[in-house]
């Protein structure tokens, strides 16, 4: 907060202040929600796209960062049939995997078509992960760790 005069007067060897103004800068924070996609369990991968995009849907501005076994997932263009894997998703039954398998293909087009979220993935993964040239490009771009958490400082993070 700082105080400031408008000055006024008869030259400057006698100003005197008429009003006092009181300005206060509020730096409110871009994001509402945070969060770090990290694991390649799938049903987890499934649980932090759907806070994100309820999030995001109800108008709160929210931001990820997919790294590693979330954002091979993020990027896998055959999540489907990776979500009907028994190993892969061994708490659902016969019946469910098919539509789970749908609706978290469905999901991540979702979460990265909501206007309101910004999907990053983590720099370390891609510098270190086998992807494939522009396999990032659908996502808001590249962000470091620490970069990530500077500009969603003060927000909820939420970490799958």
């Amino acid at each position: 907060m700082r105080r400031l005069a408008i000055v006024s007067g008869n030259g400057q060897s006698s100003p005197r202040a008429s009003t006092v103004v009181i300005v206060t800068i509020a730096i409110v924070p871009e994001y509402s929600l945070a969060a770090i996609l990290a694991s390649a369990e799938i049903e987890r991968f499934y649980s932090g796209l759907s806070v994100l995009a309820s999030s995001a849907a109800d108008g709160r501005r929210c931001a990820a960062l997919a790294a590693f076994g979330a954002l091979d997932l993020m990027l896998d263009e055959d999540l489907m049939r990776r979500a009907q894997e028994p190993e892969r998703t061994p708490s659902l039954s016969w019946a469910g995997r098919e539509a789970f398998a749908v609706s978290l293909a469905e999901l991540r087009e979702t979460v990265l078509s909501l206007e309101g979220l910004s999907v990053y993935a983590c720099s370390a993964s891609v510098e270190t992960m086998l992807l494939p040239e522009g396999a990032v490009e659908r996502l808001a771009g590249v962000m470091s760790t620490p970069r990530f958490l500077r500009e969603t400082s003060g927000v909820p993070l939420l970490h799958v």
